[in-house]
This record gives C-alpha cells, structure tokens and sequence, in this order.
C-alpha cells in the first residue's frame, strides 16, 4: 500500500524542473491587491526569464519583488510538483541578451505588437516540492510460522 507524501527539492532540482515547462504564473501586487498571471518562461543561467504583454498589466511588477510559480499535477499522482521562486522582477531594455529572449519566447497571450515585456527574475528563494510515493512496511504477521 502506497501513501503520497511531499518531498522538500533542492534549488538545481527545483529549477530544473521549472525549466521543463514552458507557462508558469507569476505573482504580484496591482493597485494594491494580489494579481496572479501566467507567462512563458524559460531558465537561464539560474535566473527566470518571462514574456508577457503589458494588457495583463505587468507594469505593476516592474521592480518590485514577485513570486513565480509553475507546476505540473498529474491525476494519477505519479509526476507532481511545484516550484516557487521569489525575487526581484527586472524589465530587459536593450541589448543582445533581450534579443536572445524575444526569439526564444513568445507571450503566452497576444497582445499588440511591441506591447510585450521580457523580464528577468533574480531568485532569492527557491522553494520546491515533489508528491511521491511512499511505501509502507508491512508489519511481519506475528500468528504466521509460530
């Protein structure tokens, strides 16, 4: 018999599986309240990477520390995790590395063209968990063999 339990992962695990998917959430404050929306991401380097349009208004997250979620659960219990990741937001203005990140990602919502921002998250904490499986012991039958 099997019980599902959580396992802590380490920061490469963790981001290693956050690499693996392509859409997470990213989580911040707008006009003062919690605002949750997802995103294309990728990892580079150990820092996330995000591309949204400015319609879901990711302004708001522009320098200022946010939280970054992504996960997969799956209905039988056999590959399930999430990852957090929090840190600073930096928007990408200019350079190479911006130009990198536009053709390697693609909003995960359409927004108008030019309206769309890549930015960069510097983890500070890195926080993931794995549901498995444990097995349980089966206490040896005391009545059996005596």
């Amino acid at each position: 018999m099997t019980a599902p339990r959580f396992q802590q992962l380490t920061r490469a695990e963790a981001l290693g599986l956050l690499g693996s998917v392509g859409v997470g959430r990213i989580v911040f404050t707008h006009q003062a309240l919690p605002a949750i929306r997802p995103v294309s991401h990728l990892i580079d380097g150990g820092q996330v990477i995000i591309r949204g349009n400015a319609d879901a208004g990711l302004s708001s997250a522009l320098d200022t520390v946010v939280a970054y979620e992504a996960d997969v659960v799956s209905e039988s219990g056999q590959v399930s995790w999430s990852v957090i990741v929090t840190g600073v937001a930096r928007r990408l203005r200019a350079g190479p590395a911006l130009t990198r990140y536009e053709e390697l990602l693609r909003p995960w919502t359409p927004g108008e063209p030019g309206g769309d921002y890549v930015v960069r998250i510097h983890p500070e904490l890195v926080t993931g968990f794995s549901l498995v499986e444990k097995v349980e012991k089966k206490e040896p039958d005391a009545g059996v063999g005596a």
